[in-house]
């Protein structure tokens, strides 16, 4: 067994292994925890600087995730646009692929609430994902996601990379990966030495607040970029976590010294048990409008909003959006019109 797997098997997954840690009282978050579980790498636990900082918000489960009931579990109607059990393919010429249903921490806030680290939401079956694919061909980028798929082991990944690498009309693939932030020890020369066979290969990190950053986190950005492979990062605009212009200027500048390009500046998904991290859409232009200027333009993210419905992501501020008291219309890539609710 590998050090991270070890580790992995030490990871906090009930509110009284918790309580025992902090001043907390871990009943009330019990109940949470029977609906969407828990669990919290050693590692990750170990950037906590107290209880409630920005740290804990991302992993410790909270009460109001069950005082949600307005949002949806799957506002994106990722099961709807499944032609099979876990592909998702929303965009003419990409698809999404589940290639693993478990995290090394279950973010409070995840896009997947409904089913990551619970026994209903199954991985793609590999022979009718690939099937799929090939069977396509408009089909040239491969997302993989999850769950995490660095949560794989390592021949189960090249098992997935080998297949796809033998679909001609395959340009790129993707790796949607939270590991370098929660659990770095997973990227080891092994892993790297193997994804580097399979170039090109692009890779998504997720880091939301610049305390991430770690020495250990810079140790396993720099092995992927080392090998060739593009680092970009994906973040989440979370109230209590990163809605502040300082705290998201200081997390692009890290990541840029980390050689992780910001991508995406994501406006909350409107997924069940997490509307307690929302911010409005205005929150998330001010603190844009704030790095612009005071800041490299290559640490700039694009800020997005996901829209409902499956109907893609827009860009924002933009001449395609057009406020009406809390509701944005938003014209997304193939011109429709789609109203988004924002918060006041």
């Amino acid at each position: 067994m590998e050090k991270w797997e070890r580790n992995l098997a030490r990871c906090i997954t009930s509110p009284e292994e918790l309580s025992g840690l902090f001043r907390l009282d871990g009943a009330p978050l019990s109940e949470v925890v029977r609906r969407y579980p828990m669990r919290i790498t050693p590692y990750y636990l170990g950037l906590i600087a107290e209880a409630g900082d920005a740290i804990w918000r991302q992993c410790v489960p909270d009460p109001a995730e069950l005082a949600d009931h307005c949002q949806s579990p799957d506002p994106l109607d990722e099961e709807r646009l499944s032609p099979v059990p876990g592909l998702i393919h929303r965009y003419p010429d990409r698809v999404v692929w589940i290639a693993s249903s478990a995290c090394a921490v279950y973010c409070r806030f995840c896009m997947r609430k409904r089913g990551v680290g619970c026994a209903g939401m199954a991985p793609a079956n590999q022979d009718d994902a690939i099937a799929y694919i090939a069977s396509h061909p408009e089909i040239r980028d491969v997302i993989l996601s999850g769950g995490d798929p660095l949560l794989l082991a390592d021949e189960q990944i090249e098992g997935i990379l080998a297949k796809l690498h033998r679909i001609p009309h395959l340009e790129i693939i993707r790796i949607g990966t939270r590991t370098p932030a929660t659990l770095p020890e997973r990227i080891t020369p092994k892993l790297v030495r193997m994804l580097k066979r399979y170039h090109p290969l692009y890779l998504n990190t997720h880091f939301n607040h610049p305390r991430e950053i770690t020495p250990e986190a810079a140790k396993a950005c720099g092995m992927l970029a080392d090998a060739g492979i593009q680092l970009g990062n994906q973040t989440v605009l979370l109230k209590g976590v990163n809605d502040d212009p300082g705290v998201m200027r200081d997390l692009m500048r890290k990541l840029l010294a980390i050689r992780v390009r910001p991508y995406y500046l994501h406006q909350m998904d409107l997924v069940k048990g997490t509307a307690h991290f929302r911010t409005p859409v205005a929150k998330g232009v001010a603190i844009l409008e704030a790095l612009r200027g005071h800041t490299s333009g290559l640490s700039v993210p694009h800020y997005v909003i996901d829209l409902p419905g499956g109907k893609g992501k827009v860009e924002v501020p933009s001449g395609r959006v057009i406020r009406n008291g809390s509701q944005l219309l938003v014209q997304n890539y193939l011109g429709e019109t789609i109203c988004y609710q924002d918060i006041p």
